[in-house]
């Protein structure tokens, strides 16, 4: 018997934390089986990726796991076998050019999830650095839920851009800012919006107090690199890149292939850090760009050249396997994203809107949330993935409550309470009548659950989730004696 916590934020987070889990461990793996054709062009080789469409034999067939694989390997050979002619007709081919615009500046939200992205590091030793940050005079305030820039502030920015010409790390960016003159404009763009910002705007370098940063760590350092790119990204040019999507026919049989090359860096050139590895950020370019072919200038070249009805010839035919992946486990920075955005969890559109922009908690105590959750032992932090799931301990928690006061397990409590506080704040009803509603649920839930006796339904539930906990035996205790 103990004393358990609950509170309308908190538990809904471990209500999060706890189902995933559970998502994860009833996971079933599934395979698939993509046909892919190897298809040539001028010297230059790419693939081509099957898809039953319409006109396909297997248009809408119960042996096709989606429209692009199937569920066994026998079927995907099979098809091999039916396309004999080895050559592929030019069905469509669709070019065009996308922009890809700077990022929206950093709220306190965005940077804890970066941060622990980048530097695996909690969400509360984010807002200790960019707290260390603001005091030393070097960035704006940081317990921000804004985006954007106001109007007053854009009018002044140039002051901060001057400032940062002092700053070594970005390369003469500053300066280049500058002489392009694009921050004269800036109030023209999404940057800046004064409808989206309640208190304060958004965490930017301040341009001032460069001697500080001698006298702090090398993890500050880095944050503040990243703060500073993040703002200078916005004055920057989009990054351009060309596309072609080319579709080919063997055999009544559609191949879809997708090309993307850069062709103009914009924002790119200055937003990747001067401090990350070359290799981790190429890695997370090309995760961006996994359904695009790679593609060089010539095979581009030769690609724009094409039409309708040409024949390429098909080198090979080969069957690549894959399988479905379980949902991902949280960590501190996707939670606190999470919390911020967890108005999409709910159905009601009505309650959905009473917390669109600010979610459960705000931008000053989510930190704090999940370190009480860490630090009762509901929920465990791998400090070095920043990996979250629950302990025991938290699913047993999850299920009391899940069997006395469902309604704290779901972001809708808050919505409902936040609406009320609309109507208040409307006229609608009086601060009291609110009162009376939120004592009433509070009253009538405490009864409900001093007068239960769930403690025998509840046996299964700890047993079934005990089973994960269970410790394996160390090697000495399995050799012997």
């Amino acid at each position: 018997y103990q004393a358990i916590s609950v509170g309308r934020v908190m538990t809904c987070v471990l209500g999060m934390v706890v189902r995933r889990e559970r998502e994860i461990r009833s996971f079933v793996k599934t395979p698939f089986y993509r046909v892919l054709g190897s298809i040539s062009l001028e010297g230059e080789n790419f693939d081509g990726e099957w898809r039953a469409v319409e006109g396909s034999r297997y248009f809408r067939s119960p042996y096709l796991y989606k429209e692009n694989g199937f569920k066994k390997e026998e079927d995907a050979k099979e098809l091999i076998g039916a396309l004999a002619r080895r050559r592929a007709v030019v069905d469509t081919l669709e070019q065009g050019v996308q922009k890809k615009h700077p990022p929206l500046l950093f709220n306190l939200a965005e940077l804890q999830n970066v941060c622990s992205r980048l530097f695996k590091i909690s969400p509360d030793e984010t807002l200790r650095i960019v707290q260390e940050l603001y005091e030393k005079k070097l960035v704006t305030y940081p317990r921000t839920d804004a985006r954007v820039l106001s109007t007053a502030v854009a009018k002044e920015i140039y002051k901060n851009i001057s400032g940062l010409r002092r700053y070594p790390q970005i390369d003469g960016a500053a300066d280049e800012v500058l002489e392009m003159g694009t921050y004269k404009n800036i109030a023209k763009t999404r940057y800046v919006n004064d409808k989206q910002i309640t208190d304060h705007y958004a965490i930017i370098p301040t341009g001032q107090g460069l001697s500080a940063l001698n006298g702090i760590s090398l993890t500050a350092q880095r944050v503040y690199e990243t703060i500073v790119r993040r703002f200078l990204c916005i004055f920057y040019p989009p990054a351009v890149y060309q596309k072609v999507n080319l579709v080919t026919v063997m055999e009544k049989e559609h191949f879809f292939s997708s090309f993307r090359v850069l062709q103009s860096e914009g924002y790119l050139k200055i937003a990747a850090n001067s401090f990350a590895a070359k290799k981790a950020s190429e890695k997370s370019q090309d995760s961006e760009e996994e359904e695009n072919t790679s593609c060089n200038e010539v095979l581009l070249a030769a690609l724009q050249k094409l039409k309708k009805n040409d024949i390429l010839s098909v080198d090979s035919l080969s069957i690549k396997e894959g399988e479905t992946s379980p949902p991902k486990r949280y960590n501190s920075g996707s939670m606190i994203l999470a919390m911020e955005n967890a108005g999409q969890l709910i159905e009601d559109e009505e309650l959905r809107a009473q917390i669109r922009g600010s979610g459960i908690g705000t931008s000053a105590t989510r930190a704090e949330i999940l370190k009480k959750l860490f630090s009762i032992k509901y929920l465990s932090l791998n400090k070095k993935t920043q990996v979250i799931t629950p302990t025991l301990l938290g699913e047993m928690i999850f299920d009391v409550v899940n069997c006395s006061i469902r309604q704290l397990l779901n972001p809708e409590l808050t919505a409902s309470w936040e609406k009320g506080l609309t109507y208040v704040a409307e006229g609608s009803i009086t601060p009291q009548e609110y009162m009376d509603k939120l004592e009433h649920f509070v009253r009538v839930r405490t009864v409900q659950v001093e007068q239960s006796n769930y403690q025998y339904a509840l046996r299964q539930f700890f047993d079934a989730a005990a089973e994960n906990y269970k410790k394996k035996p160390s090697a000495s205790k399995r050799g012997g004696k």
